[in-house]
């Protein structure tokens, strides 16, 4: 039997994910493989799809979403996530429900009730509908006039209550003055071609669990059920019964092989890579030899997020919010947690705070450097070490 390693998990996540070869064509080919990327921090996230590609600048990546190619919304956990338009509507109609019964709670505390939810989002649907894309400070005057609240928690469960009944989604990001970029809200049905039913039917949502539990495993394999489970808010029977069924929709696409007393789920064609690589380990063959490699990933990178039970393959804690105000963002030396990094601006040059556990050899210190010059290629801006 096929003896699967640490060291493999780390290597197959990295490659799987595109933060190794083969690499996505584009940001948007890169969220497709992904399903869902998550995105808090857009500056960052914009870094997390274009690394996993040959070159693609932020400007590629702001273009797709401005485009809706990809599109940011609350979905899975729920939080700020990028989702491709064309998976967008059946995976909000597998997690949508599950999305308001989590926070009805909030939704009781902030008066969010059937009638107002309604009628809030009757109100958002007519500001931007026809393509006028509004942002968060004009749909929260929207609804103060109308009687609702303007901002507090108030304003933002109406605002999501919204999203996850796909009234609202992303629209075409603007530019402050400050030159930050701002995201703005638009009509679900004019930018998801394939919007979906609003409720999925029992053989609609086996099908869609069965789809998540494929892109799932073949994009962050080797993974666990309870990783999946964890990632994307479904239940652990859930992420079983997506298994069955993409078994029989793909037969032979997915296999599992035991590590540490768990059974790991991942592409049935990386099983054969690991008896490739198994051999050449026993004829002292590196299968590592392109090594030491610096790899700086957002704090809730799909490499980190994508995983709970299975998390401590990346060699530290993650996401780690440091006192002091420090660096949170993760450093990557060899797929393994290595320090912390974050950027600032000034003078039209990005300075880039990076703190390692330890002290960089000559060989990490030409990685780091690389690292650095990849991201300010990305940015359009000469990028430096603080």
């Amino acid at each position: 039997m096929v003896a699967l390693e640490p060291d493999d998990v780390v290597r197959l996540r990295l490659s799987r994910q595109h933060l190794r070869a083969p690499l996505a064509p584009t940001a948007s080919e890169a969220v497709r493989n992904l399903l869902a990327v998550q995105a808090q921090e857009f500056p960052y996230a914009r870094w997390s799809l274009a690394q996993r590609t040959p070159e693609a600048s932020a400007a590629d990546v702001e273009q797709l979403v401005a485009d809706g190619t990809i599109l940011r919304t609350h979905i899975l956990r729920p939080t700020w996530h990028f989702v491709h338009r064309d998976d967008l509507g059946w995976l909000m109609g597998l997690s949508g429900e599950r999305l308001h019964q989590g926070n009805k709670g909030m939704y009781r505390q902030t008066g969010v009730d059937a009638a107002s939810a309604a009628r809030s989002s009757g109100l958002l649907a007519e500001a931007v509908a026809g393509g006028a894309h509004k942002t968060r400070e004009e749909l929260s005057a929207v609804l103060e006039d109308a009687g609702f609240p303007g901002k507090g928690l108030g304003f933002v469960y109406h605002l999501m209550h919204a999203e996850i009944s796909r009234i609202l989604v992303s629209g075409k990001p603007i530019r402050s003055a400050g030159g930050a970029l701002k995201q703005t809200y638009a009509l679900f049905g004019e930018r998801v071609p394939k919007p979906g039913p609003d409720a999925l039917d029992a053989d609609e949502r086996d099908q869609a669990l069965g789809q998540l539990a494929l892109r799932y495993f073949t994009s962050r394999g080797p993974a666990t059920v309870k990783d999946c489970s964890a990632w994307s808010g479904l239940t652990m029977k859930d992420v079983k019964r997506g298994l069955e069924v993409a078994a029989d929709v793909a037969p032979g696409a997915l296999a599992s092989l035991p590590l540490d007393g768990l059974d790991f789920h991942l592409a049935a064609d990386d099983v054969a890579g690991l008896e490739r690589t198994g051999a050449a380990r026993e004829v002292g063959s590196d299968p590592d030899a392109a090594l030491p490699r610096v790899d700086l990933i957002q704090c809730y990178d799909e490499y980190v997020m994508g995983y709970s039970q299975s998390r401590h393959y990346l060699g530290g804690v993650a996401p780690y919010f440091p006192e002091n105000g420090g660096p949170m963002h993760v450093v990557l030396l060899d797929g393994r947690l290595a320090g912390w990094w974050r950027h600032a601006f000034a003078g039209g040059t990005c300075e880039l705070d990076i703190r390692l556990n330890q002290p960089a050899t000559p060989a990490v210190q030409r990685a780091l450097e690389a690292e650095v010059d990849r991201y300010g290629r990305f940015l359009g801006v000469e990028a430096r070490l603080a």
